[in-house]
């Protein structure tokens, strides 16, 4: 009893507390199986679609709940609130208008139009071979003066060069005497030893000087042919001439050519009359103008360019051999009128098809279908479309790629799956398990399948400019990366097959560790899955070969993707992007270096200077 009366109190409290719970749950009409905790969201499936979706990606619809294949985000339920009473075709991939707002992609209306392009060309001046003079001396004798003593002196038509001592020219002077006493009995013996004195190049003021004076004159002064520019001096004070040595070379520099280099690509757009505007580096704010006057129909084996003349007038001869010139051509391809034309950026190269995504005319649907084309010439950032396109069609100019990788997810064609067909919804960003499924047994074999050394790269550098923001944790895992890609161009330029091998393998592991949960931006999140995914793919073929030629195939896939990466997100570090024209069986590749200094790693020992500086991307 006395236990009862201690615990009392605490007794009544407990009951207290426990009606006052009971009233509660009744008057909130609570139900302890509805609540949960801050954060935590429990979707109902839509009873109208069936279907999941990701609000990151829209385009991806599952039949089940679960996480996002391609950014690991929970899936939602789709709700129907896009139905339409409009025909879809099985072949269009459909979008939403946020799908499209956050993929940014943009369209363009395929047009007719001139084949035109921008010809960017660099040359040097050069002198007009047609007025190169070899100044010779028709007399023989020995060199007692010379008027004119240094290369680069500019000397006229007329102008004394130098003085010799000429035995032969004494006899000569001889018989013109002899001949002058009896030229009204022999005029033609008087005429011809005039004329052998003219055949020595004396002019008629000369002989008529020698006449009047009456004395022999021992030496004599030649006289310069031409009017220019002393290019070589060949004789010296006291040397003993032949008749027809040359004594100096001359360049008349009142005209000059300005030699252009264009790569073959370029040369079926030049004809001759084009007008060309050029620049010369050494005369800032000048610009000039001449026309193609001819085009050097043999390519050159080593440089795989062709020369281009310009001849230009140079009055003031301030255009001077050497010289380099910068020059641009507005061409214009002959015989090809209302040409169909589309922008670079809306092509996917892969193998030997190039692939664009045409919208489909709807009201309401937005919606792409994919298209194989066939390729023309190369406009700079167009291309001439042959076959596969009309004027009038829109196709996507951006985000394309994003367009393709939601044709995969739903099994349509795609890039690099032209037959269609169910593919893998698991990716591998850089070794991060992104709770997607594995592959298949018969997706792995396709995979290691695709040889990158024999795939074209078409990649236009020049549209990936815009620097995305991102954090210095990832640019600083990035950096890692780019470390290993130069320790591997470096094995390639030594020609050590194993060491790149070791070197992608290093790429590799560090390529792991980048973690792409650090992209919260979106652009930048899907840029990055796409990139690392073909560098993965690319070090893994490098990795896998003691080929050093199928090794740098792949490197120039390689060096494709991670240039882009670079552009997107930097890697604290100022890179050169260099270009060999003669890679890749003379289809051109580039590559990436911290050293403006040409070491070219798909030429190695055999042309290690091969190649130029096309750009530099900033920290």
């Amino acid at each position: 009893m006395k236990n009862f009366q201690k615990y009392r109190n605490y007794l009544i409290a407990a009951g207290i507390l426990i009606v006052g719970i009971l009233i509660g749950n009744l008057f909130s009409g609570g139900d302890s199986e509805t609540t949960h905790k801050d954060g935590e969201h429990e979707y109902v499936q839509d009873p109208e679609t069936q279907l999941w979706t990701c609000s990151m990606h829209p385009q991806i619809k599952m039949e089940k709940p679960g996480n996002c294949p391609i950014c690991g985000m929970e899936l939602i339920p789709l709700e129907e609130s896009s139905s339409t009473s409009e025909s879809i075709a099985s072949n269009e991939i459909v979008m939403t208008e946020e799908a499209i707002q956050l993929a940014n992609i943009q369209t363009t209306v395929v047009k007719e139009s001139n084949a035109a392009k921008e010809i960017r060309l660099l040359g040097r001046v050069q002198p007009d071979e047609r007025r190169l003079f070899s100044q010779v001396s028709h007399i023989p004798g020995r060199i007692e003066r010379l008027y004119v003593n240094f290369t680069g002196e500019k000397v006229y038509a007329g102008q004394k060069i130098v003085r010799i001592y000429s035995p032969e020219l004494i006899s000569a002077q001889k018989e013109l005497f002899e001949t002058i006493k009896s030229k009204d009995v022999y005029p033609q013996l008087y005429k011809a030893s005039r004329n052998k004195l003219k055949l020595w190049k004396l002019s008629d003021k000369q002989i008529d000087a020698i006449e009047k004076s009456g004395d022999v004159q021992e030496q004599i002064d030649i006289l310069s042919d031409h009017s220019g520019y002393v290019m070589k001096r060949n004789v010296e004070l006291g040397d003993y001439i032949m008749e027809g040595q040359t004594l100096f070379e001359i360049a008349n520099l009142s005209t000059v050519w300005v030699m252009f280099e264009a790569y073959e690509s370029d040369i079926a757009w030049i004809d001759i009359n084009d007008k060309v505007t050029f620049t010369i580096q050494a005369l800032p704010g000048k610009t000039f103008t001449g026309k193609v006057t001819y085009v050097d129909p043999f390519v050159s084996s080593s440089t795989r360019v062709a020369k281009v003349r310009v001849e230009v007038k140079n009055p003031n001869n301030k255009l001077l051999p050497e010289m380099y010139a910068n020059g641009l051509i507005e061409a214009e391809m002959s015989n090809v009128d209302d040409a169909i034309i589309i922008p670079k950026s809306s092509v996917l190269w892969t193998g030997k098809r190039a692939v664009v995504y045409v919208k489909v005319p709807h009201e309401k649907t937005i919606s792409f279908v994919y298209k194989e084309i066939g390729l023309g010439a190369d406009m700079g950032d167009y291309y001439i479309v042959e076959s596969g396109l009309e004027a009038g069609e829109v196709v996507a100019t951006n985000g394309v790629f994003r367009i393709d990788a939601s044709a995969q997810l739903v099994g349509q064609k795609s890039m690099m799956n032209p037959e269609g067909g169910v593919v893998m919804t698991g990716h591998n960003h850089g070794g991060m398990d992104m709770g997607g499924e594995k592959e298949t047994e018969g997706e792995m074999r396709s995979n290691e399948s695709m040889d990158h050394s024999e795939m074209p790269d078409e990649t236009d550098h020049s549209r990936m400019e815009k620097r995305l923001q991102v954090s210095k944790t990832f640019k600083g895992q990035l950096e890692k990366v780019f470390e290993n890609y130069l320790d591997l161009k470096d094995a390639l330029v030594k020609d050590e097959a194993a060491a790149a091998k070791k070197g992608a393998d290093k790429l590799l592991a560090t390529l792991k560790k980048v973690d792409m949960k650090l992209l919260t931006d979106h652009e930048a999140h899907n840029h990055w899955m796409t990139i690392s995914k073909e560098i993965k793919s690319s070090s893994e073929a490098i990795g896998k070969t003691s080929d050093i030629e199928k090794q740098r195939g792949h490197f120039k896939h390689l060096s494709a993707h991670l240039s882009k990466g670079v552009r997107l997100f930097g890697v604290n570090k100022e890179v050169y992007e260099q270009f060999c024209p003669m890679a890749d069986n003379n289809q051109g590749a580039y590559w990436l270096s911290i050293k403006e200094e040409i070491n070219n790693p798909y030429m190695g020992g055999k042309m290690l200077t091969c190649g130029t500086t096309e750009a530099t991307i900033s920290k």
